[in-house]
């Protein structure tokens, strides 16, 4: 595992990891990890994707574990999203042959979805975990909380519960202890652009061409796995897949049964990437000729 920071547009250092296989990698991976989380969190499921032979890149979002900016505060979702667009051209500079994809956990997916629907020429697929695309809280309260963000932008208005990520004693403990999350509250303008964002994507989804792995635990009290459900039934690509886990929390990855949902990750990665890298060779062949 290498670390390293970046500057994006705004001259921010953003702080990622990366981690790559002894040989040739197959593929790319771009993981955009979402609140109460950083890059760190990805150290097993890095391990298991390079062990897979994919080249694994995980950032710090702006405010967010090691990165610099206002913590846990955001002006403009966009603003996310470009800076996973700086990631990314990094990351293409690093690994210019491979096909890229892109991974995305709750509010990170909605920034991975929003990238994703401008670039998806650039990219070979995208994995949507616990999608915040619906969160369980009434319409009236996010009207409320739109509001609020005019007025009190900086003000911290959700506090994510640790234990509703996983029901893993030992993955919670460890979020517990983490200072880079000690205290972790959302601002209300960034509760009130991903919403805001969630409002866009949901007119966008005819427009996903690409493919998708949408993965949803059933007993996730952070986000709804119906949003997951919708984005899979509204998808314009004819290449989709939706995985419900019954059962499991919010952080799938760091959630009891985490194998199994690695092992589905895998195999979908697997079948796509050798699709994606045969489809490059003949387009390069193509070019040739």
């Amino acid at each position: 595992m290498n670390e390293a920071t970046f500057e994006n547009v705004q001259g921010l250092k953003l702080f990622f990891r990366s981690w790559r296989p002894a040989g040739p990698p197959r593929a790319a991976i771009i993981i955009v990890p979402g609140f109460n989380s950083h890059s760190g969190y990805y150290q097993w499921a890095a391990e298991r994707l390079v062990e897979a032979g994919f080249a694994t890149y995980s950032l710090d979002l702006r405010g967010r574990g090691r990165s610099a900016g206002e913590r846990f505060y955001v002006e403009h979702f966009s603003d996310y999203v470009s800076d996973v667009a700086s990631f990314a051209a990094l990351v293409r500079l690093q690994e210019p042959s491979l096909p890229l994809y892109v991974f995305g956990h709750s509010a990170g997916g909605v920034v991975a979805c929003l990238y994703t629907l401008e670039h998806q020429s650039e990219l070979a697929g995208l994995i949507c975990e616990s999608f915040a695309f619906q969160v369980p809280a009434p319409d009236v309260a996010l009207s409320i909380l739109k509001g609020l963000s005019h007025v009190a932008p900086h003000a911290h208005v959700l506090k994510l519960k640790n234990a509703d990520f996983s029901r893993d004693p030992g993955a919670v403990a460890k979020m517990d202890a983490d200072p880079l999350i000690a205290g972790e509250s959302q601002a209300s303008l960034t509760v009130a652009e991903m919403v805001r964002a969630d409002e866009r994507l949901e007119q966008a989804f005819p427009r996903f061409s690409l493919p998708l792995l949408i993965l949803h635990g059933t007993a996730d009290k952070a986000t709804k796995a119906s949003g997951s459900q919708l984005f899979f039934e509204r998808a314009g690509t004819a290449d989709k897949t939706l995985k419900l886990y019954e059962g499991h929390y919010h952080d799938l990855l760091a959630d009891l049964g985490k194998e199994l949902v690695m092992g589905d990750i895998l195999s979908w990665l697997t079948m796509h990437a050798a699709a994606a890298s045969a489809k490059q060779g003949a387009t390069s062949a193509f070019a040739q000729a």
